[in-house]
């Protein structure tokens, strides 16, 4: 196992960490299992975002006498009410359920505080000048945590933590397909020197988070890195290639800042899959070639979350939307943690007003109204 510096914290973490949340579906043996699995192999950073009671003991049973070989991603503002995940920032609600959190892991401190997922620059204001942050910063004072992390899936949320002087590192969803950006609206010119490591052909909104991170030495850790799944079947994937996951692995293991990619991981077979990375070749690494030779037509109707149909008249933000819909189109049941995400939208697709002036603007002729119908279905 590789080991890499985590931004200005001066922690070392393995590049590949174990992201917990599958572990919710599964009992406490399956979860020790996978534990185990992941420490023998040297991964040393664990992200626990579930507020589910069961899965935060298993995981704290798994751990119990080789805490200190852990670094925990702790979330604050991830509660359990009332039989179900809630995202919060009441602050009663938020203490309660980090001491409970404290409590079932058997530990008495957190390594990386995380505010839990801000997908909105107005929100990140609110909480940075509000008293969760005041909190947070109390927590850090009294040693319950060592450092102050976010996590947000927008690039623009990301960029004012890596900038705001008190937030120490990011945990972002990261991956090719939702960093793509067409080289130009001619979907025959889509792979035109296209994801190297010199990051040409990304987003430039997301470039830009990558050389303002590695500049401030602000660390990154990665969530979503196979993209729920989506992209080792051609199928779902909106390349119409599939990659495995040592590509997907190699990908966010490349970009600049990035420190460790949480793999979700449910069986000890998935922990090998992901650790299988390290003794990689080049070539079994290389996902630059499999995406420049995807067919053309194979984009055709699918949504790259690119976002040039916007800007939208009802102000949704339709490629998060798509992103959103198409992680839990995957999944057999609707993870509460999208659906969360999905509800705090300001705007959401049940607001599309129907005037289809997004899917004039899609290079991919995507049938945007009609996502955005089958959004509204789904996260009903």
């Amino acid at each position: 196992m590789r080991y890499r510096q985590l931004g200005k914290t001066g922690l070392r973490v393995s590049e590949i960490g174990l992201g917990a949340e599958w572990l919710e579906r599964h009992n406490a043996a399956d979860v020790k299992a996978v534990v185990e699995r992941s420490e023998a192999h040297g991964i040393n950073i664990l992200d626990c975002w579930m507020s589910e009671p069961k899965v935060r003991s298993n995981i704290g049973a798994a751990i119990a006498g080789h805490r200190d070989k852990w670094i925990i991603q702790g979330h604050i503002g991830s509660t359990w009410q009332n039989g179900q995940y809630v995202r919060t920032r009441e602050l009663n609600k938020v203490k309660e359920a980090f001491q409970d959190l404290l409590i079932r892991l058997q530990t008495d401190y957190i390594d990386l505080g995380m505010i839990h997922f801000v997908d909105e620059a107005a929100e990140f204001g609110k909480i940075m000048a509000g008293e969760f942050m005041e909190y947070v910063k109390k927590l850090k004072a009294e040693g319950a945590i060592h450092h102050i992390e976010l996590s947000t899936h927008n690039p623009d949320v990301a960029k004012l933590a890596a900038l705001s002087g008190e937030i120490e590192m990011v945990l972002f969803s990261l991956n090719p397909a939702f960093d793509m950006l067409p080289a130009s609206e001619d979907i025959n010119e889509l792979f035109v020197e296209h994801y190297n490591e010199e990051l040409r052909g990304i987003a430039p909104e997301r470039e830009e988070l990558y050389q303002i991170c590695e500049r401030e030495k602000f660390g990154i850790t990665v969530m979503k890195g196979y993209a729920g799944g989506r992209l080792f079947s051609a199928e779902h994937s909106p390349f119409g290639v599939a990659l495995t996951p040592v590509q997907c692995l190699h990908y966010a293991l490349t970009r600049p800042a990035v420190a460790s990619v949480m793999v979700g991981c449910s069986t000890p077979e998935e922990v090998d899959a992901a650790v299988a990375y390290e003794t990689a070749s080049e070539e079994e690494k290389d996902y630059a070639t499999v995406l420049a030779n995807a067919p053309y037509h194979a984009y055709s109707g699918q949504c790259t979350y690119c976002g040039h149909c916007a800007p939208c008249s009802a102000y949704i933000d339709i490629a998060m939307v798509n992103k959103l819909y198409d992680l839990a189109a995957m999944q057999e049941e609707l993870p509460a943690t999208v659906q969360a995400h999905y509800t705090s939208l300001s705007a959401n697709a049940a607001d599309c007003m129907e005037c289809s002036a997004c899917e004039k603007r899609c290079p991919f002729g995507v049938a945007i109204v009609e996502r955005m119908k089958k959004a509204v279905e789904l996260f009903a």
